[in-house]
């Protein structure tokens, strides 16, 4: 009797330190709600990062269009009316934008203009507007040579207002040398 009570006691004493192994219920709720805590304060400036790194590729997509509007006014007095023409091998269109030129016109005199543009396919995105003009450099347009300038624009609003302003942007012309209303001057950090 006395083995068999032994016996006993010691799986008694087993299953009493196995039931003591692992956490409680409230540990692990406790636990669960810190994480979500921690992860709703860093989300959003996470999603944040990642627009802006989407962008990152209209900015640099646009700003490399403008340089190449202006070698390619360079070498043939006009500017390129498509990106083919440019060469630049950036795609028409990818998952974040939309990429385009939206040639201007000379009018009153004044020498003509390109506008490159990059349309934002997310609500979240602001789009870019890459203004091409030319100037005369010093004296009246009759005498003096034609210099062409760039600058590079940002929609203030998102998604579809963003693409609306940016779609419906005038073409400068000209020694304008502003962003039309509705957009912010990436050029100069106004």
């Amino acid at each position: 009797m006395k083995l068999e009570f032994q016996a006993k006691f010691l799986q008694h004493l087993n299953k009493k330190k196995q039931q003591d192994q692992g956490f409680t219920l409230i540990e692990l709720l406790v636990v669960i709600i810190i994480i979500g805590i921690l992860a709703a304060i860093a989300l959003p400036s996470l999603l944040s990062q990642v627009n802006k790194g989407k962008q990152a590729e209209a900015r640099q997509n646009i700003g490399a269009a403008n340089r190449a509007q202006q070698a390619y006014y360079l070498e043939g007095n006009t500017f390129a009316t498509d990106l083919v023409q440019l060469g630049l091998g950036i795609k028409s269109q990818t998952v974040n934008y939309k990429y385009s030129i939206k040639p201007g016109t000379a009018s009153g005199g004044l020498f003509p203009t390109v506008n490159n543009l990059a349309l934002a396919n997310g609500a979240t995105l602001k789009s870019y507007a890459g203004q091409n003009y030319t100037t005369t450099l010093g004296g009246t347009a009759a005498t003096s040579e034609a210099g062409t300038l760039a600058l590079l624009c940002e929609t203030v609003p998102t998604g579809p207002a963003g693409v609306t302003a940016a779609n419906g942007l005038a073409t400068v012309s000209g020694s304008i040398s502003t962003c039309p209303t509705g957009f912010k001057d990436l050029g100069r950090g106004s």
